[in-house]
């Protein structure tokens, strides 16, 4: 039996014994077989079976439900898609104002589903906090960002400026530049949503069948080691492990992302720190941080992790002393009272990243191919929605989630952009990333000639544009 507790703190905490569900052994006849059997596949498995309960489903699983991005994550619940604000540019005004509306719903949908299955995954909305936390230039960034959310019709209900003194009444760090406050946000303990829901749904009359690999797949079916499954639709769910069933490993790169946990910190140090609601909470720097503090008091804090040439996927994730460093670093800039704190658990997860960032629910009906992805480290709400999505589109359905820009109907894989051919995009990844540890580097210096400081911003910004 694989060891699957040592996958995150979120599994390790689980009071689930972990056995593996029984393999695809027979052959199968379903309406829909999902490969994957993480927040994607379920969600979308619960919406299918919530709104046509005849349908035969199958959901084949190559380890166990959490095993992937669904049991690793941050735990960060967000009303958001990635870069929303591009792909909702070109709508007009009230369209896209529905279109946020339908996004910061997100978190109350799921809310929603928690309270009617009985699903207890510590769920608590706070709401995120993006600080302007270890120099001057995070508060630049982050009011034009602002400002630029406000251009698209959004308001101070959405997203609000908090001053060193606001903020401090949520969260207080050592050097308080500002921040901004999203109330669409809600924290949780991810291993025991992906494990309810696969609960719930095989309630529903969902078959699960785990430690089951899938070695080939297209239109109107699978196959694993042991059976095959034929199918009316075939929903590949993988997100990060997208490189496993080819072709889709041109469309979605597996990039890695490295958290670290606290032990349960005491009382007294969280009344110095905050965070008494359960907000999520960053640093704006292209180092992309997050954290939260857990239902048991610890500080989980995570960061920007790697890109594996080729493509290939991380599976050992017992993170290097530089690796756990860095991030203990990071948060101790923030929270110098932490600086010595013992770290208890330290993991990570691949997450799937598509061209230009751009993510994708897709339905090809002549094929009978549906699949979303490309979340690119949002997809705790993402794959809530694209599950409502995919099912509405797998059913016909003609609403609200299946006319936003990131649905392509009636088009196959060819509709999405691919990644450019190694070495390139390995070489590139690795530049822009030097270029933000570099930025970094010389911004939290107070040393740095402003020059140098303006210098490395620029380069960082105008790779990051690059990457889009």
């Amino acid at each position: 039996m694989p060891q699957w507790r040592n996958i995150s703190l979120w599994m390790d905490q689980l009071d689930d014994p972990l056995v593996a569900r029984p393999c695809l052994e027979h052959d199968l006849d379903v309406n829909v077989a999902i490969i994957g059997a993480g927040y994607t596949g379920l969600w979308t498995a619960y919406y299918l079976k919530r709104q046509a309960p005849e349908l035969t489903i199958a959901i084949i699983e190559a380890q166990t439900a959490g095993f992937g991005a669904s049991g690793r994550n941050g735990g960060w619940l967000m009303g958001n898609l990635l870069g929303e604000d591009r792909l909702l540019a070109g709508l007009h005004a009230e369209a896209r104002r529905a279109s946020f509306d339908l996004l910061h719903g997100i978190p109350d949908e799921v809310a929603q589903v928690l309270a009617r299955e009985g699903i207890d995954c510590d769920y608590r909305k706070g709401g995120a906090l993006y600080c302007a936390a270890r120099y001057p230039e995070q508060e630049a960034s982050l009011r034009a960002y602002l400002h630029k959310l406000y251009c698209q019709g959004l308001t101070d209900a959405d997203y609000r400026w908090l001053s060193p003194q606001q903020l401090a009444e949520q969260l207080r760090i050592a050097r308080p530049y500002g921040g901004i406050y999203a109330p669409h946000v809600a924290t949780i303990q991810p291993a025991k949503l992906v494990r309810g829901l696969a609960r719930v749904v095989e309630r529903m009359g969902v078959k699960i069948y785990e430690n089951s690999p899938v070695t080939q797949w297209q239109s109107g079916g699978l196959r694993t080691a042991k059976a095959s499954a034929r199918a009316v639709w075939v929903v590949p769910a993988v997100e990060g492990y997208a490189n496993t069933l080819p072709p889709l490993g041109r469309y979605q790169l597996p990039v890695q992302s490295l958290i670290v946990a606290t032990e349960p910190l005491p009382a007294s140090t969280w009344d110095e720190i905050g965070l008494s609601h359960g907000q999520a909470f960053g640093e704006s720097s292209r180092q992309v941080t997050y954290g939260q503090r857990t239902a048991d008091n610890r500080l989980v804090f995570g960061a920007r992790g790697g890109y594996q040439f080729a493509g290939q996927l991380r599976h050992n994730f017992d993170l290097t002393d530089s690796e756990v460093e860095l991030r203990r670093y990071l948060f101790s800039e923030l929270f110098p009272q932490l600086k010595n704190a013992r770290i208890s658990h330290s993991w990570g997860g691949n997450l799937g990243m598509s061209r230009q960032f751009r993510p994708h629910m897709l339905c090809d009906q002549q094929s009978g191919i549906a699949l979303a992805g490309g979340y690119g480290g949002e997809g705790v709400g993402a794959a809530n929605l694209g599950g409502r999505t995919l099912a509405d589109l797998i059913l016909g359905r003609d609403t609200a989630l299946t006319k936003q820009p990131w649905v392509i109907r009636e088009r196959g894989l060819d509709a999405l952009k691919a990644w450019e051919p190694e070495p390139c995009r390995w070489l590139g990844y690795n530049a822009i990333i030097r270029s933000f540890v570099h930025e970094d580097q010389v911004l939290a210096n107070p040393n740095s000639a402003p020059w140098r400081r303006k210098w490395a911003t620029g380069v960082a910004g105008f790779m990051e544009g690059f990457m889009h």
